[in-house]
């Protein structure tokens, strides 16, 4: 969060509301998680030719895990829709790689 627009009093504002619309974190609601939302991300990255201040359907709230995870996957990683893997785990304990019961497997024979 080191540059334009995100010290901006119209950043900070949309920012503000967009929390109160979405203040749980969307990535976390998609596995059964309930997680308050620290950081507003844009789903178009401004550098992939996003707008700055989009409406709010254009912006996602995220837990400061999920945004890093977002962010650490690329631009064009997006939700838990990315094409790259998301490792861990849901709150039913079922996996959110699909290839992880096929590891798991993999591990048990070995054994």
């Amino acid at each position: 969060m080191s540059k334009w627009p995100y010290h901006t009093t119209n950043w900070l504002r949309l920012r503000a509301a967009h929390l109160m619309i979405e203040p749980l974190c969307r990535d976390c609601r998609a596995v059964g998680r309930i997680v308050l939302a620290n950081h507003v991300d844009h789903i178009m990255a401004i550098s992939s030719g996003g707008d700055p201040f989009p409406n709010h359907d254009g912006l996602a709230s995220l837990c400061a895990s999920c945004h890093g995870a977002k962010t650490s996957r690329g631009d064009e990683a997006g939700a838990i829709r990315s094409s790259k893997s998301r490792k861990g785990c849901g709150v039913d304990g079922s996996p959110l790689l699909a290839s992880f019961e096929e590891v798991r497997e993999l591990s048990e024979e070995k054994m």
